[in-house]
């Protein structure tokens, strides 16, 4: 069947996706810090993006900031269409409903308490309470009006925008990430500090994990010895909900098998998001950093996209993974994927990177904001490749 209103379905393909460009970027994506005080030697960082979330339908980006704004824009017009502030409780993890007027979010200072919010006129629909320290993940199911969340209080909390009432809570040994799976079945809870990875079946979160996963990478004690810890930051299943891509604030992610927990693939070649500039050493203890947000899959989960450190945006094509059978290894290497494309063009750290679902496009964001699309301009030396070929069939 058709696409409908005549657009053209474009699959995502090697030369595509090498092409991608920045086609706008906006530099007053953030409001700038304030001017230290007289005397102060301090120098002023730059402020960034901290979240960006698409729509289901992917007209629509939400950025949440360190200005303590939101800041919504259209996608196809490449416009920013709306500012909102929220300076008295700031702003982290914005995430669109299953409306495109409405979004949850993480608030940074005053309390903990995730907030329900309206885009179209600016007023609160629901408050969620129940955190004791700062939320750092926050997921939206794929299927209907639950979400859940991650705390530094070391518990992962289920809800229901419908009511304000905690519906489900897993204490843990550690500060924890969230994830659904694409049928909003299945969800991953990353443990930091044990390396675990815990899957739930969602009906059932009251009893123990299906599965627990060690997130286990020999290939560090060739770097260094004892191996330096490996910091998560972020989960995303696959669409076929195959695989688990596991984001981390060093200089490597990871792609898991969701279904068996080998852990399958190493993605490398970026400068990871440990550190804030990249004139700063880095601690002997792995954190977070910068990082959370700056690796995606593409819709058809044939590529990762990412950012690092450096601003350059890694492409890993992730389409010719090998399977693994049999019991898990943990001594046994990843396979390690090196960019299939390096690309220039974003200014400064790209803290976020997030592919549109429904688009071919893709927005990165730090200190600025980049909407990228392929460069359509026709590369000569790829037409004469392409005569040949033809002229050799």
């Amino acid at each position: 069947m058709a696409p409908p209103n005549g657009i053209t379905s474009v699959p995502l393909t090697n030369s595509l996706m090498t092409k991608l460009k920045p086609a706008k970027i906006f530099k007053a994506a953030v409001e700038p810090a304030p001017s230290p005080p007289p005397g102060s030697r301090a120098p002023v960082q730059p402020r960034h993006i901290t979240g960006l979330s698409f729509d289901d339908r992917g007209d629509q980006l939400i950025t949440a900031a360190e200005d303590e704004t939101f800041k919504l824009y259209n996608c196809k017009l490449g416009k920013l269409t709306k500012t909102l502030h929220s300076k008295k409780y700031g702003v982290d993890l914005p995430r669109f409903t299953h409306k495109n007027t409405a979004i949850i979010y993480a608030s940074t200072k005053e309390d903990d308490t995730i907030r329900y919010h309206s885009l179209h006129d600016n007023k609160y629909l629901q408050y969620f309470r129940g955190h004791s320290q700062r939320v750092i993940s926050l997921e939206m199911s794929p299927v209907d009006d639950g979400f859940m969340s991650g705390s530094m209080d070391k518990t992962v909390r289920l809800w229901d925008l419908r009511s304000p009432q905690c519906r489900g809570l897993l204490n843990l040994p550690a500060p924890s990430l969230v994830a659904y799976d694409a049928t909003g079945v299945v969800f991953a809870v990353a443990v930091n500090h044990y390396s675990r990875i815990l899957m739930y079946d969602y009906a059932n979160f009251d009893k123990a994990p299906f599965l627990t996963i060690t997130l286990e990478d020999p290939t560090l004690a060739r770097v260094s010895f004892p191996p330096r810890a490996i910091y998560m930051t972020s989960m995303a299943f696959s669409s076929s909900g195959k695989y688990l891509l596991v984001g981390c604030s060093g200089d490597a992610h990871y792609i898991i098998d969701a279904f068996e927990g080998h852990v399958l693939a190493k993605l490398e070649g970026h400068t990871g998001l440990e550190r804030r500039r990249l004139d700063t050493p880095i601690n002997i203890e792995p954190q977070r950093g910068c990082s959370g947000e700056e690796v995606s899959w593409t819709p058809d989960s044939k590529y990762v996209v990412g950012g690092g450190l450096d601003g350059r945006i890694c492409v890993w094509d992730v389409q010719n993974i090998p399977p693994r059978e049999g019991p898990v290894d943990l001594n046994l290497s990843p396979m390690r994927i090196q960019p299939l494309a390096k690309i220039d063009g974003h200014p400064g750290p790209a803290r976020c990177v997030r592919f549109n679902p429904r688009l071919a496009m893709m927005a990165t964001a730090g200190a600025e904001l980049a909407f990228w699309i392929p460069d359509q301009t026709v590369d000569a030396d790829e037409v004469a490749r392409e005569l040949l070929r033809k002229a050799g069939t």
